[in-house]
């Protein structure tokens, strides 16, 4: 049986979540916390460990930022699946920079949560289609052959470790001391090498290659 624990500031939600996952084969709510200060507490205090933590982002005290990469130091060994009503990239890099394996909007079908648990379970990760799977998959096998295989230039190894924050393509630009279309061209390239077309792709590129990590 999987042990799940919920992170939620809103009660009736995560009540909600817990009578939904306790109704799929496989997998049992331990208990609900409303934050991230409540989850550490909980953790040091008690001996049975979860396989994964349900994670919202928006919380008060200690946020999902937070708290994913309080886990992701102290607790590797637990799968962090973002549970959440942010929907954006900014958002989703983020949580994988701070070591989520997972990804979630709570506007989803109940059997898409079934879903999504059973393949972080099964595969060690789990993000939507716009998260381009396939580069997840090579970051969570150490697959390098892909990067080998691909010829990046220095400025575009720069361009992606600032695709990996929140500055916007302007600030990138300032930052690379270049205008914000040289920096749509550096964009535009990598797009065509990787074959993809998302900034968030992009992230897990740079993650993949070792600009940043979520080991």
């Amino acid at each position: 049986m999987n042990k799940v624990v919920i992170v939620d500031d809103h009660l009736l939600i995560a009540k909600a979540i817990t009578s939904i996952i306790n109704d799929f084969d496989g997998f049992e709510v331990l208990y609900e916390v409303e934050n991230g200060k409540k989850l550490t507490e909980r953790f040091k205090s008690e001996q049975l460990i979860p396989d994964i933590v349900l994670l919202d982002i928006s919380m008060p005290v200690m946020d999902g930022y937070e708290t994913a990469e309080w886990l992701h130091k102290n607790h590797p060994s637990v799968k962090v699946m973002a549970l959440t009503m942010n929907n954006d990239e900014t958002s989703l890099v983020k949580m994988i920079r701070n070591g989520a394996k997972g990804y979630l909007h709570k506007n989803i079908h109940p059997m898409e949560l079934h879903n999504g648990l059973t393949k972080l379970i099964e595969t060690g990760f789990y993000f939507p289609d716009w998260a381009t799977t396939s580069l997840v998959r090579n970051i969570t096998s150490g697959n390098d052959t892909a990067s080998d295989e691909i010829s990046i230039s220095a400025r575009e190894k720069e361009f992606l470790k600032f695709s990996c924050t929140e500055l916007t393509y302007k600030e990138i630009g300032e930052k690379m001391f270049c205008s914000p279309r040289t920096v749509e061209s550096y964009r535009d390239s990598l797009f065509e090498k990787l074959h993809v077309k998302t900034r968030v792709a992009l992230a897990l590129y740079s993650v993949k290659i070792g600009l940043h990590s979520v080991d």
